[in-house]
């Protein structure tokens, strides 16, 4: 019977691993092709399309792991980021369903991927409208970005997002030390595209605030 046991909790470990690399595959390439279109791609009308395609290809995704946080995580980021090339009614419809995915995400769990679901949660509060057209709210966004720095400290994203909400607020003297907070976060080796996009954004924003400041 010890024999069988262990048979069957090693071929229940072996299938669970299996899935959990099959997950982790499908979210290396979602990273990997969103930050090709969000970074390289310089023609409007082809990076709305590319992103459009790559949110069905999540939706996909998503559908097929419906207990993982993960597929809804990255589903949502995608569908905030059509919805930031997009713009207008269209671009609130996308949020709106970012908004959902990243809750149920939370639900599932909330502290994978470094707690990216409360940064992205987050950044949708801010920059999308209030009521009663939209959801925003700078309360709710304050909340969810530093829920995501207290999971992820050091994180470039976790600090940009808090960082671009401080400017928002026009707390441009308080926005300079998390950006540079955010510049010396680890580099990611395998996601050096997005890594090198996303330091582009800091440096520029981190220079707007430096600017406000002096005056």
């Amino acid at each position: 019977m010890k024999i069988f046991s262990l048979a069957l909790l090693s071929a229940a470990m072996m299938t669970q691993t299996a899935y959990a690399d099959d997950v982790s595959d499908g979210i290396a390439r979602l990273q990997h092709q969103w930050a090709a279109i969000n970074y390289q791609t310089a023609d409007h009308d082809q990076k709305l399309q590319q992103m459009d395609n790559l949110a069905a290809a999540a939706d996909q995704f998503v559908t097929a792991n419906p207990d993982r946080a993960e597929p809804l995580v990255w589903s949502a980021i995608i569908k905030s980021t059509e919805a930031g090339i997009k713009g207008g009614m269209g671009a609130l419809k996308l949020a709106k369903q970012a908004k959902h995915e990243l809750e149920q995400a939370i639900a599932i769990d909330g502290t994978v991927l470094d707690g990216s679901a409360y940064t992205s949660l987050g950044s949708l509060y801010y920059q999308v409208p209030g009521g009663p057209i939209g959801f925003g709210s700078k309360k709710k966004a304050r909340a969810n970005l530093q829920k995501a720095l207290s999971i992820n400290p050091d994180g470039i994203d976790a600090n940009y997002f808090y960082g671009d909400y401080l400017m928002h607020r026009k707390k441009y003297e308080e926005a300079i030390p998390v950006f540079e907070h955010a510049l010396a976060a680890p580099a990611r080796p395998d996601r050096p595209v997005a890594d090198q996009g996303r330091i582009t954004e800091i440096n520029a924003a981190l220079e707007k605030a430096r600017v406000k400041v002096s005056g």
